[in-house]
């Protein structure tokens, strides 16, 4: 990513390979980058941005919606379930799986090659972050338990192949963060999962679904190392925020639904009871005293993390996935 300007003349460019996308406030800006650029190198000038990367994106004055309906459609395609039942939802709620199943095995090359391309289509599907990485820890000798739990992420695939995510123009955009942690929830490790979900003006901007590295001794413990996680994250969110506005980084807010997560982010009296906890996980206490975060309490429907961190019911799946602004917003 490149920049140019300030102010209201302020130009990003997203480069990749030889394909640029440009955006700014100022159309003649942007109109004299592009001629500035077929001045010095043979390009074509595609218009509005279309299609990008397997992204589908659609521009008007209401916002954007990014979708990659078309790349879902052929995972169908090449998984031989096209046209397949759908299901409501990508996992079945409190689904376990073991690494030690003693189920036939199936083809990996064939199961690692459609969990990758899942894999891919998540980065505009977080209403996917947690199936399909939950799938994508038995790809080393996958069996046909496994491979189920990849058919029902296909299935709910195949019944919102054109949902993708929605952004509205705000002014005066806030970032925002979520953290959430389910506590041992591998059956093999008993490590825990970190959910982690940024919003910028009510836009969800990133979403992250991963195992922890560590196995946690309770589910303060579990919450705070996942609150660390999105910490680190939201540091560098508010730094990339502000080299593109050409500002001072200010803080963010992170929302946990963990009372004693929250206190042991704040109160030192709480830290004799934490010594044994990685060093690295304590980045977040050091945040919050510079003012760079600013922890908050909520209450556990408030959550929308929690969509990163467990199989949910259909109820608590829509109503979040609403929530975060994934919906239909491609042609039927």
């Amino acid at each position: 990513m490149y920049l140019r300007g300030v102010g209201d003349h302020r130009l990003v460019v997203g480069v990749y390979v030889d394909d640029l996308v440009i955006t700014g406030l100022n159309g003649d800006d942007i109109a004299t980058f592009k001629e500035e650029m077929k001045a010095k190198f043979q390009m074509s000038d595609l218009g509005l941005l279309h299609y990008y990367l397997g992204l589908e994106v659609t521009q008007s004055e209401a916002g954007i919606t990014i979708c990659q309906g078309a790349y879902a459609a052929k995972i169908l395609e090449t998984a031989g379930l096209t046209g397949c039942n759908a299901s409501h939802t990508p996992m079945e709620p409190r689904l376990k799986l073991s690494k030690q199943s003693t189920a036939p095995a199936v083809d990996p090359t064939k199961y690692r090659s459609i969990v990758g391309s899942l894999r891919y289509l998540v980065n505009s599907r977080p209403d996917l972050a947690y199936s399909v990485g939950y799938v994508s820890r038995f790809m080393e000798n996958p069996t046909t338990e496994h491979l189920a739990a990849v058919k029902r992420v296909l299935r709910y695939v195949a019944g919102t192949l054109q949902f993708g995510c929605c952004y509205r123009r705000k002014k005066g955009a806030q970032l925002v963060g979520y953290s959430d942690s389910d506590l041992a929830g591998d059956v093999d490790t008993r490590k825990s999962t970190t959910g982690v979900v940024f919003f910028l003006g009510g836009n969800l901007v990133t979403w992250q679904a991963q195992k922890q590295r560590v196995v946690a001794l309770s589910s303060c413990e579990a919450e705070y190392i996942a609150a660390a996680t999105a910490t680190c994250q939201g540091v560098w969110l508010t730094r990339l925020l502000a080299e593109i506005k050409g500002k001072e980084a200010g803080a963010f807010a992170l929302k946990i639904d963990n009372q004693s997560a929250v206190a042991l982010n704040r109160n030192p009296v709480f830290h004799d009871r934490s010594k044994h906890i990685d060093v690295k996980y304590h980045y977040i206490r050091e945040c919050v005293e510079e003012n760079k975060v600013q922890v908050q309490s909520i209450g556990t429907l408030e959550q929308l993390a929690d969509i990163c961190t467990k199989a949910l019911g259909r109820e608590r799946f829509c109503e979040l996935r609403s929530k975060l602004g994934v919906r239909h917003v491609g042609k039927a």
